[in-house]
């Protein structure tokens, strides 16, 4: 069963994805607080973090007033699942587009690589956000 936290979070990001069905928020408990790690389709990742991170930074915001409503800390952790596995990495993700064997569709790889990586950028920056 999912807590109000959890429930807020998929609401709001599901509402704003083109892909709803990928959207994943667990649950963790840590020294910090209420942590959440929210996963989504690799095509919605720039979506949920917005320009200069201010989706991102919106839902912190709402978190932390529903935290004052139930006397918690929430941190909203974006996870970067990447294209093709998962590698936790930004500068070896950026370097994938280089290498000519991963390009499974030479049209759509270098735009597709760009926004994959400008996003990464964005959501390295907002990891060292401190909300």
């Amino acid at each position: 069963m999912n807590s109000i936290d959890q429930q807020f979070v998929e609401f709001v990001v599901k509402s704003l994805v083109s892909n709803p069905d990928a959207v994943e928020v667990t649950r963790r408990i840590d020294e910090k607080g209420v942590l959440l790690e929210l996963t989504v389709d690799p095509e919605d990742l720039g979506r949920v973090i917005g320009k200069r991170g201010a989706t991102a930074q919106s839902i912190r915001t709402l978190l932390r007033a529903l935290g004052t409503k139930n006397d918690a800390r929430y941190n909203l952790k974006i996870v970067d699942n990447g294209v093709g596995g998962g590698s936790d990495s930004s500068t070896d993700d950026s370097q994938r587009g280089d290498n000519p064997s991963d390009d499974s569709t030479a049209a759509d790889s270098p735009q597709e690589s760009d926004v994959v990586r400008n996003t990464r950028r964005e959501l390295a920056d907002l990891d060292d956000l401190d909300v």
